[in-house]
């Protein structure tokens, strides 16, 4: 937005082309910059709450991280008992 500002009609199209976004794209960016920089200041995040979300969003990401580790871990292990399974049975047939 801030190398559109001052570029002509011309220039901006051509710029929109040439990063392949529409003009309207732009504008409507624009628009939204400038009604969240309107805001009032109470409607915008602390930098209190700000804090706390990063906290909790940490403590979420380290809580994933938990899960995902042990969903691998038995993934794991139901690989290796259906191996163990599969030699024991293996010789039982034969």
């Amino acid at each position: 937005m801030i190398t559109t500002a001052a570029l002509a009609e011309a220039g901006k199209s051509a710029w929109c082309r040439e990063h392949g976004v529409y003009p309207a794209e732009l504008d409507k960016w624009r628009s939204s910059a400038t009604a969240a920089l309107a805001e009032p200041e109470e409607a915008r995040a602390s930098p209190q709450a700000t804090r706390q979300d990063k906290k909790r969003i940490k403590e979420l990401e380290r809580d994933l991280l938990r899960k995902d580790r042990a969903l691998a871990e038995t993934a794991a292990l139901l690989v290796l008992s259906k191996k163990v399974a599969a030699i024991f049975n293996k010789g039982e047939d034969e």
